[in-house]
């Protein structure tokens, strides 16, 4: 038992003051004190999907690389390769253990050869900076800036009506990133988000933050956007099916059990958990991350149990994910399935007790506009 009173205390971002004023329902996310909604997850939700949604995720990491051969080193570590990217450019990768599994996915920024930025997970970063950190040669160095830097997320369909209205660049390609000023101070605009929709991240210096947060919220509610809190990123991003460490991928789950092997840098000679991970990849599947859709009024919820035909049935998974869509307006999950079950499939989870019938699908629900 934790004494409430011994627990450390819930970190919080420059921007936690604006949230409280907001009116913003908060909670503990990876030790931080994180608004989780402002007028409520389906307004916010639809405010992302039609106009603009402004986030603070400023909890996440952030990690400087930087030295002569930065990249080729990450390049031995990482799962994805960085070669498949220039400078300017941005990837989704992962840090595995030995064993294949996450130890956590991230957005890798490649500025140069010698210089690049990682933004991990927010309860994972000290691991992440630990694990580079021990295996970096000495000409290279791995800092971390977790708090250094905020990062705001600006994301929907007018997204870059909003940016440009602040002086911005807004026209580069996605998964890449411009420099940029915002009142005399670098800014860091990166062509990425975890939404499906057209969006942004701006890298702030944790000084400006709070002027940057005001001027961008400012600018969404002009052209009917708003804040928008962790509840509905979750349900955008589990509309788009993309994975959040921890329940869909995890250090004992796979990115070959997760169906993202295409994150991986196969024909690479080296990165932690490569043998693993040929190995699974090449032998028959036990298990994959599917999605699912609802046939009924049921709602998936983490760590409910999937049943092939009953609830009396043999138990073929596990959900992973799972909320109520807003766009679709019926329940959708991720579940990590036994590989005999295949999309097409009907399948019944055990929601509280009662047998609730999904459709096992293909990823994303919702198609995406991030481009």
């Amino acid at each position: 038992m934790t004494d409430d009173a011994t627990a450390p205390a819930l970190k919080t971002t420059p921007l936690h003051s604006r949230h409280l004023a907001a009116g913003a329902k908060t909670a503990d996310f990876g030790g931080w004190d994180m608004p989780i909604e402002y007028e409520g997850v389906v307004a916010e939700h639809t405010a992302v999907r039609t106009a603009v949604g402004v986030f603070d995720v400023s909890h996440m990491g952030k990690v400087r690389v930087h030295g002569p051969g930065s990249v080729q080193f990450l390049n031995g570590v990482l799962a994805n390769d960085l070669d498949r990217i220039g400078a300017g450019q941005a990837q989704y990768s992962m840090l595995c253990n030995e064993a294949g599994g996450v130890i956590d996915d991230l957005i890798v920024y490649r500025w140069a050869d010698d210089e690049v930025f990682i933004i991990p997970n927010a309860s994972n970063a000290a691991s992440v900076v630990a694990v580079l950190a021990a295996a970096a040669p000495q000409e290279i160095a791995v800092e971390d800036h977790h708090v250094d830097h905020g990062i705001i997320a600006v994301q929907g369909p007018r997204s870059a009506e909003v940016l440009a209205a602040l002086g911005l660049p807004v026209d580069h390609d996605y998964m890449s990133m411009a420099s940029a000023e915002f009142e005399g101070r670098p800014i860091i605009v990166c062509r990425t988000g975890y939404t499906g929709e057209h969006g942004y991240e701006l890298v702030v210096p944790a000084e400006t933050l709070v002027a940057a947060w005001d001027a961008v919220v400012a600018q969404a509610a002009a052209v009917g956007g708003m804040p928008a809190g962790l509840g509905a990123r979750d349900t955008l991003r589990t509309e788009m099916g993309y994975p959040l460490h921890g329940q869909d991928i995890s250090p004992s789950i796979s990115p070959v059990e997760a169906l993202i092997g295409w994150a991986v840098g196969w024909d690479k000679p080296q990165f932690r958990g490569r043998d693993a991970l040929v190995a699974q990849r090449q032998a028959p599947p036990v298990r994959r991350l599917r999605g699912l859709l609802a046939l009924d009024r049921g709602i998936p919820r983490p760590h409910m149990t999937v049943h092939a035909d009953s609830l009396e049935g043999a138990v073929v998974g596990e959900v992973t994910s799972g909320t109520f869509s807003p766009s679709l307006k019926q329940g959708i999950g991720l579940a990590l399935l036994d590989a005999s079950i295949s999309v097409g499939d009907e399948v019944v989870v055990d929601v509280r007790g009662r047998a609730s019938r999904f459709q096992v699908v293909k990823p994303p629900f919702v198609q995406p506009s991030t481009r």
